[in-house]
């Protein structure tokens, strides 16, 4: 029997930061979440982070969901990230982003 690793994909809505220079990257926030869960010692990055459908995904795995989403939730509640960030929990075989339980972050 196979085993599917859990996969938890963080939806950012793609939005601006707020009084970012003209001319510097409208969004930031990417390169910090991108070093935030290269850090994360509970979870390791699965794939590239990705735009897709108005929001940019990170993809987080190799630990347990309740790990993953804790992960997530820290994601959520960085200083400059935009409201509204969800996870999606799926798992290595989706054959495409949006796909499992939706959950909304961060976590109460």
């Amino acid at each position: 029997m196979i085993l599917m690793d859990i996969v938890v994909e963080i939806h950012v809505p793609l939005r601006e930061a707020p009084g970012a220079p003209e001319g510097f990257h409208p969004f930031p926030w990417i390169d910090q979440v991108e070093d935030f869960l290269a850090e994360q010692e509970a979870a390791e990055v699965y794939d590239d982070g990705e735009e897709y459908d108005g929001v940019y995904v990170f993809f987080i795995t190799g630990a347990t969901e309740e790990v993953l989403l804790a992960v997530a939730s820290g994601t959520a509640g960085l200083p400059g990230i935009p409201s509204g960030v969800f996870a999606m929990v799926t798992n290595d075989e989706a054959e495409e982003i949006g796909l499992g339980r939706r959950v909304e972050l961060p976590l109460g």
